[in-house]
């Protein structure tokens, strides 16, 4: 028997390393693999785990005063193979502290003391809490080793003072906040990295488990509360005018205005109470948000995002009557939650609702948006559909953003350009997405910009950090679906989020399962894309016609095997456009050659690469001579 299970881990082993020969694998994933909690299919390996908590919180605010009071009690559940002796806490509202570590430089108004732990018990016994200074990590001996299959209760009181000065959280204007991060959280605990103890800098984003929540939101009268998930108790926190709006507001198309500007001036929107508790709960969500206010408006519809049971989902929005384009902000919700359930990704969305609130991060959370108001519309709208793709990257799919962000805000930017491409047509999207996502990175020699993507991104910064997560892994995946196909990608594309959601893939996972269900081992892509120091360059090296023949070499200098348009321009000045996908640099990614069928006389070629934009567009015509 023990001859027999040796085999089989050096068969394991053998495969695991002839994977990693084609794929760079760190040690510690290769680890993983060995150790069948992943699988080389792409699917969670027969020994996959994952730990998670349920919290209970109360959070209490009363603005102007900027202190948020909270408790909590989790039960933290090892489903780990493992005994741990010690828990890591995130608090990451500690990042503003003076001398805290950050990314970029802050402001007096964005400093504060940080979160504070007033009280801590752990099963019900009360124990001292060593202050974590500027960290925003916080490692915690257990009394009580924490045995696997076992669970943990621990409750905390804390208080933190709302910073003056906004970005992904704190004052919006002086009673109206948006708090986010603003509980203390067991972090993650994972089978190839163990505790996740990445500080927050305010550059790289997030990494948590999938949990339970039940909060409750203290607010004064006359404040309105808006978070993650479904509020339990509309009728004992809203006068029943305003509690029957949003009902109906979730059944309908239309937008209903459940609070308007007059509403909340005359101050009888909510019920009397000196103090009002909003109650909610979001079931396996990776994190909560909440906005409070005392003169936002309150917009709402919803939309049906599966069209197989007819689910709808609630559209909502929170905002200055002032900000011209918040009102068409309902209408833009309900557009991407149709868009994204029924084309790309094409997974209906997932949550009971989503809002977006007028703020000034344009950050994303589970079932909450925080984006800024502009003057332009179109802008405005692809915002919120940035934001509200984001449901699917990282939340359904519980991605490690601080080291693998590429896999979130890569297949978000993605997912912008083709709804883009819905919205404004393929010329203004391309356009628009070459401005924003592409042409710095393409025009810039500089060594940071061709970093690999792979690369873990807390570790970068900058340029860096920015390109490879957003516009450079975006492109890749635009180009693995010109490579596959629309119905191969979307096959691979579904099978991957249906093995992963909900729990914690990483790219090796994402790589395997696209090779698995494609049926195609694109290592050689993947390799190109994710695990080079590429970048888009082709020259048209060679020319040589004949009345029934266009023979075109290319080479490929920067690496990257992206799509390319070749246009061929006759004699008679007629064009014709040639499409060339990346299987062409399949055999041969440093030299190509195309034969083009040609019926008439050849004056000049050009490459054309639309998003896919050449750093040294010199060298992309012929002409005859």
């Amino acid at each position: 028997m023990k001859k027999i299970v040796l085999i089989c881990c050096l068969s394991l082993f053998s495969l695991v390393n002839s994977q990693a020969q084609r794929l760079y694998m760190p040690r510690n994933m290769k680890q993983a693999y060995q150790k069948g909690t992943r699988s080389m299919d792409g699917k969670p390996g027969k020994n996959y785990w994952q730990n998670s908590a349920r919290y209970a919180i109360t959070v209490t605010a009363s603005p102007p005063n900027r202190t948020i009071r909270g408790t909590e009690e989790i039960t933290y559940i090892n489903n780990s193979p493992d005994t741990l002796r010690q828990l890591v806490f995130k608090l990451f509202l500690n990042s503003h502290k003076p001398g805290a570590v950050r990314q970029s430089p802050a402001s007096a108004d964005y400093m504060t003391s940080g979160i504070h732990i007033d009280k801590f018990a752990e099963n019900n016994t009360t124990k001292t809490w060593q202050d974590a200074g500027t960290a925003t990590t916080k490692r915690l001996v257990l009394t009580k080793p924490l045995m696997p299959r076992d669970s943990v209760k621990l409750s905390l009181d804390w208080h933190y003072d709302i910073s003056v000065e906004s970005n992904r959280e704190g004052s919006l204007d002086s009673t109206t906040y948006f708090l986010a991060y603003f509980y203390p959280r067991v972090a993650v605990y994972d089978d190839y990295y163990g505790w996740d103890r990445t500080e927050f800098t305010e550059a790289q984003e997030f990494y948590n488990d999938f949990n339970e929540y039940t909060f409750t939101v203290n607010v004064p009268k006359n404040y309105l509360v808006w978070a993650t998930g479904d509020l339990l108790n509309a009728d004992e926190v809203l006068q029943p005018t305003f509690a029957k709006r949003l009902n109906e507001s979730m059944s309908t198309d239309s937008i209903i205005h459940v609070a308007t500007l007059s509403d909340v001036t005359s101050g009888n929107v909510t019920r009397q109470q000196e103090m009002n508790s909003w109650k909610w709960k979001a079931n396996y969500v990776p994190d909560i948000a909440l906005c409070i206010s005392n003169h936002y408006v309150w917009d709402a519809s919803s939309v049906v995002v599966d069209k197989t049971t007819n689910r709808r989902s609630s559209v909502q929005a929170a905002f200055l009557d002032t900000a011209k384009d918040f009102h068409q902000m309902v209408g833009f919700g309900r557009h991407s939650l149709d868009w994204f359930s029924n084309n790309w990704p094409g997974i209906p969305y997932p949550y009971p609702k989503t809002t977006i609130v007028q703020g000034f991060a344009d950050m994303e959370y589970p079932m909450m948006v925080n984006d800024a108001t502009t003057s332009d519309l179109n802008f405005s709208r692809f915002v919120a559909e940035h934001e509200i793709a984001h449901t699917w990257f990282p939340f359904y799919m519980g991605i490690n953003e601080t080291r693998y962000g590429f896999m979130d805000e890569g297949w978000v930017t993605a997912l912008e350009f083709l709804i883009s491409q819905a919205d404004l047509g393929t010329e203004k999207a391309t356009s628009n997405f070459q401005q924003f996502r592409v042409a710095f990175w393409s025009k810039d020699p500089s060594a940071e910009e061709d970093l690999p993507i792979i690369t873990p991104a807390n570790i970068l910064s900058g340029a860096a950090l920015g390109n490879n997560e957003y516009g450079k892994a975006a492109i890749g995946y635009l180009a693995l679906k010109e490579l596959l196909g629309d119905a191969a990608f979307k096959k691979s594309l579904h099978e991957f989020m249906n093995r992963w959601h909900g729990k914690h893939p990483t790219p090796w996972d994402m790589f395997f399962s696209f090779n698995n269900t494609s049926g195609q081992d694109l290592s050689w892509f993947w390799n190109n894309w994710f695990f080079s120091n590429h970048y888009i360059d082709f020259a048209i090296q060679k020319v040589v016609t004949s009345p029934t023949k266009c023979t075109v070499t290319l080479e490929n200098i920067g690496g990257y095997v992206a799509p390319v348009d070749v246009i061929v321009t006759f004699t008679d000045g007629k064009t014709e456009t040639f499409h060339q996908t990346p299987n062409l640099w399949k055999s041969n990614q440093k030299l190509a050659t195309i034969n083009l069928p040609v019926q008439k006389k050849v004056q000049s070629i050009k490459l054309e690469g639309g998003i896919y934009m050449d750093a040294d567009p010199s060298n992309n015509s012929w002409k005859v001579k």
